[in-house]
């Protein structure tokens, strides 16, 4: 059996599912696959039954919705030349398929109980050629760019007569859903100037062009509705965004379904149960409330989506060392695809090693791979660093861990206080102390790492991370002689400038760095600009343009200081692509940044070369 290599195109040999859907006997998915040479992502709509296991594919289409009586199919499909979005409905048996609605921006799509009315939600900008305009904050947002005020729209769609019947407008960032032949809509609440993003909402009931209030100001949202009982996450108060949401049913009175320990990702109502998602120490697991919650699906895994019909949930579950693949639980666990099987026996990967430390005052979570190794023979060492600081890394498929694992290095990575999987006051320890007692934790679990391993090379150690990975990469390069080299990825150097120009500065930096940005001190001394003069390994910076959440500034700011005293820096700008550029650029974005990894640690803690080459390095891919 000859073998696949890891390199930086390895990742598009792999099938990506993603928005799993059950409804009676079928099941619904997309298929994505990276076509590295035309440089696009083609994705499929599967329609499989769970009875005989017969699939059936519709090309060029995603946002897969079975209707509830399950003979109906609606999906979207992109129209590159009026740059819209099409609404199809297909028959489930035959797929026979018509266009019921172009649109130009649409975000979720929902049947109503009567399988013939679709619910769309999308938006609407101004739209002028030449500028934008706004009189709101934030003015743009991830992945959504400028909103020039932009207006949540709704649109109710009979599908037979294919007519829109209904069409109201919310502000921007409302959702809603059916609740039986009424919309549930939640709105950001408003405090003064500016609305009160991801902590406090008012829900909404519309029907028939008249609208009730149900809740004003409350830290918790709609999530499901089964047109008797509205499912909420959230909390019945709240000080802090990054506290954990829980989980409460409304049918006139509001009664809690689960409150914590553990926060909740996402949650299903079914025949008046609810099924939810939890972060557990490094895992995702599924849970079931029936009078008490309780996990149905638990293991060293992620479930990363889910939905559940009729007693019967489809995952998508992830392991260490395999990308998602879907899963029936039905009582039992069953695995229904196998799409990457086949790529993953002929790749060599590598399970992580759990081990506990004491940190200061607590006990953290660490894992590390271990690479394969001669006797005596001494592999050099890169930290990751999850995003967040909520984040969390543990059982799931981390492709650069497994890239870099396979040419040799020993992969280490922690879960800090500031992560999530643990209680609430965990997570909320690193509020207005950001790289303090979260730092010392990284430290203290490489050290613990260096104990376990004595075959880790304490002089060839690099670290790494995205977001507030690259934050602390930044900041650890300032603080630490132990490393010797860094790539830091759309990471935090200047937090007042953070504050003033991420689309969640307003909020978040206000709760993790601290109040009153123009006189907190904080706000410098926590930056890795102002420390900058106590870096003296070499570092790359990738960062992407269209970052609006950790700005293209805080890059290049950091990268102009290091080389105006003489450091060794290199920076790396995409011209595309968001925040999350590293999962969601094109395939060739992708392969270019992966190169760009691989390279730098190879020529900078196994070659000890001066300066980077890219021209060289590029031209050698």
């Amino acid at each position: 059996m000859s073998n696949i290599e890891w390199d930086e195109k390895t990742f598009s040999r792999f099938a990506y599912l993603g928005d799993p859907r059950v409804r009676v006997s079928s099941v619904a998915y997309v298929l994505t696959k990276a076509n590295l040479q035309d440089n696009k992502y083609e994705s499929t709509v599967v329609v499989e039954d769970l009875e005989t296991g017969a699939r059936r594919f519709i090309e060029n289409a995603s946002m897969p919705r079975i209707s509830p009586d399950g003979k109906k199919l609606a999906f979207t499909r992109p129209n590159g030349e009026k740059k819209a979005t099409e609404i199809w409905v297909a028959d489930v048996q035959t797929l026979s398929a018509k266009r019921v609605l172009t649109i130009k921006n649409v975000r979720s799509v929902e049947w109503n109980d009567d399988s013939r009315r679709l619910l769309v939600v999308g938006f609407k900008r101004r739209d002028d050629e030449d500028f934008v305009f706004d009189d709101d904050v934030p003015v743009w947002f991830d992945s959504m760019g400028f909103f020039d005020g932009e207006k949540t729209t709704f649109w109710i769609l009979d599908t037979e007569s294919e007519e829109v019947i209904e069409r109201f407008e919310k502000p921007r960032f409302s959702s809603g859903m059916w609740h039986g032949d009424s919309i549930l809509v939640n709105v950001p609440h408003r405090e003064g100037s500016k609305p009160a993003l991801f902590k406090f909402y008012d829900i909404y009931l519309w029907k028939d062009g008249e609208e009730e209030k149900l809740f004003e100001k409350v830290p918790f949202e709609a999530v499901d509705s089964d047109g008797k009982a509205i499912l909420l996450r959230g909390k019945k108060e709240k000080r802090f965004i990054s506290e954990h949401e829980w989980l409460y049913i409304y049918d006139g009175e509001l009664r809690p379904v689960y409150e914590g320990p553990l926060d909740v990702y996402d949650a299903k109502l079914d025949g008046g149960k609810v099924y939810f998602l939890t972060p557990d120490a490094g895992r995702v697991n599924l849970w079931l409330w029936d009078g008490k919650a309780e996990r149905i699906v638990a293991g060293d895994h992620w479930v990363y989506g889910f939905d559940v019909h009729d007693g019967r949930a489809v995952l998508l579950i992830a392991i260490a060392t395999r990308v998602p693949e879907l899963y029936l639980y039905d009582g039992e666990l069953k695995q229904i695809t196998d799409y990457n099987g086949p790529i993953f026996d002929r790749l060599k990967t590598f399970e992580p090693r759990h081990f506990r430390f004491r940190s200061k005052d607590l006990e953290i979570d660490g894992w590390y791979l271990r690479p394969e190794l001669k006797e005596d023979e001494k592999a050099p060492v890169i930290v990751f660093v999850h995003g967040g600081p909520k984040g969390m890394y543990g059982h799931r498929f981390v492709y650069e861990m497994q890239l870099m694992a396979s040419r040799g290095y020993y992969i280490v990575f922690v879960n800090p206080r500031g992560s999530n999987g643990y209680d609430e006051d965990f997570a909320l320890r690193v509020l207005e102390r950001t790289g303090l007692e979260d730092f010392e934790d990284i430290m203290a679990g490489i050290e613990e790492f260096f104990r376990l391993e004595p075959q880790a090379d304490r002089d060839r150690v690099g670290i790494t991370g995205i977001s507030y990975g690259g934050f602390m990469t930044n900041w650890a390069l300032t603080q630490s002689d132990l490393f010797k080299a860094g790539i830091s990825e759309n990471g935090i150097s200047y937090w007042l400038t953070s504050y003033a120009f991420s689309d969640i500065g307003l909020w978040y930096d206000l709760e993790v760095i601290g109040p009153n940005p123009l006189k907190n001190e904080n706000y410098r001394k926590l930056s890795p600009l102002f420390h900058a003069e106590n870096v003296k390994a070499p570092i790359l910076l990738i960062h992407s343009l269209e970052d609006y959440r950790c700005p293209l500034d805080q890059s290049l700011m950091f990268y102009n200081v290091l080389k105006d005293m003489g450091k060794e820096a290199y920076i790396a700008v995409f011209k595309k692509g968001p925040h999350g550029h590293s999962i969601r650029g094109s395939p060739k974005h992708r392969a270019k940044r992966y190169k760009l990894f691989i390279e730098f640690f190879e020529r900078k803690l196994r070659k000890y070369e001066e300066g980077f080459d890219i021209e060289k390095i590029l031209k050698e891919g």
